[in-house]
């Protein structure tokens, strides 16, 4: 019998997460069944996500929500014989046994046998994995960015915002982007940015965005919302567009936040504000013949916050197990699974 050790989400998150909010267990892992395979993890991912869906996928005791890469140690399956490596959405854990079908709606994914051994395997989770394709699909499919456009990357250390700056430098952009310490500063030039800023030591946004680009910006790669949201409109050129993929700046908030609405700007200078998560389109078609219940809610609406938790209690009773809750928030228009 293999044993193997997980970490466990203790409790959900309030506010900042705690170390207490973890535990480290044991367990012994299952005899494989046909199709299955025993994996050992070598690289486990760390990402921003994870603190906004962990109460949306998962419940308190059960592993924590990630992707690993893993060496393929025992196999069942011909598709993943021993030896292999995958990256696999098996959570925070050193070992695992599992066929690879739609853990978290994900599949497990084999690494091509000829992967260059001078590349980190680390990368398959990184630069070559989720970051990256995050990174490319932003910019190409919702903000479609041009030579010569100038292009503003929020969090532009973060896995997602370096390879943003990077990608948009081969295609000819400008790129500016902002970070939270000197080292992150120092390490974006390196990469390539064309202006960088510390938003910790400035005395006003307006004015640093302003600085690193008089005219304006085509495009913004938004990862944090906020305060940085707001100053960041203020300084987009007519027919801008805006590609959100995250808000950490929310991410620990215990109540929610409002920030200056936003309707007036983006309608005067025709600027394009999109998301692109799981698209509510896409979550209908995989609910299939399963009723779907939906809640739409928006962070200036009392009566949808007071609605929130009972909705939330709705998804997790077990006699709903076949009914698929959808919550969609229309301030982003975007759609989130609670199952």
């Amino acid at each position: 019998m293999v044993k193997a050790k997980v970490w466990t989400l203790q409790k959900h998150f309030v506010g900042f997460p705690k170390e207490t909010d973890f535990k480290l267990k044991e367990e012994t892992l299952p005899e494989l069944q046909n199709g299955d395979v025993l994996l050992e993890a070598v690289f486990l991912s760390l990402d921003p996500y994870m603190r906004s869906v962990s109460s949306l996928l998962i419940k308190e005791g059960d592993v924590m929500v990630g992707a690993q890469v893993a060496k393929v140690l025992q196999s069942r399956n011909p598709a993943f014989p021993v030896g292999c490596y995958v990256v696999a959405p098996c959570g925070w854990r050193t070992h695992s046994v599992t066929n690879g079908k739609a853990v978290f709606s994900l599949d497990m994914a084999r690494l091509p046998p000829d992967w260059p051994k001078d590349v980190p395997l680390s990368l398959a989770v990184g630069a070559l994995g989720m970051p990256g394709l995050t990174a490319l699909y932003g910019l190409e499919e919702i903000l479609q960015v041009k030579p010569g456009e100038i292009v503003l990357v929020s969090a532009a250390a973060g896995a997602v915002g370096a390879m943003v700056g990077q990608i948009c430098k081969i295609k000819g952009c400008k790129v500016v982007g902002s970070a939270g310490s000197e080292e992150k500063v120092a390490y974006l030039k390196e990469l390539g940015f064309d202006h960088v800023f510390n938003y910790k030591t400035i005395t006003s946004l307006d004015e640093a965005l302003k600085q690193a680009s008089p005219e304006g910006y085509d495009c913004y790669f938004e990862n944090v919302g906020g305060a940085f949201f707001t100053a960041a409109l203020n300084q987009m050129r007519p027919r801008g567009r805006i590609a959100v993929c995250g808000a950490i700046a929310l991410y620990n908030s215990t109540t929610p936040q409002l920030c200056p609405f936003p309707h007036l700007s983006m309608l005067i200078k025709s600027i394009r504000m999109e998301g692109f998560q799981e698209s509510f389109d896409e979550a209908l078609k995989k609910a299939g013949d399963q009723l779907v219940v939906v809640d739409f809610t928006a962070t200036w609406c009392g009566p949808c916050q007071m609605i929130g938790p009972f909705f939330k209690e709705l998804s997790e009773k077990p006699e709903n197990k076949n009914v698929v809750f959808l919550k969609v928030d229309v301030d982003d228009v975007q759609a989130s699974h609670f199952i």
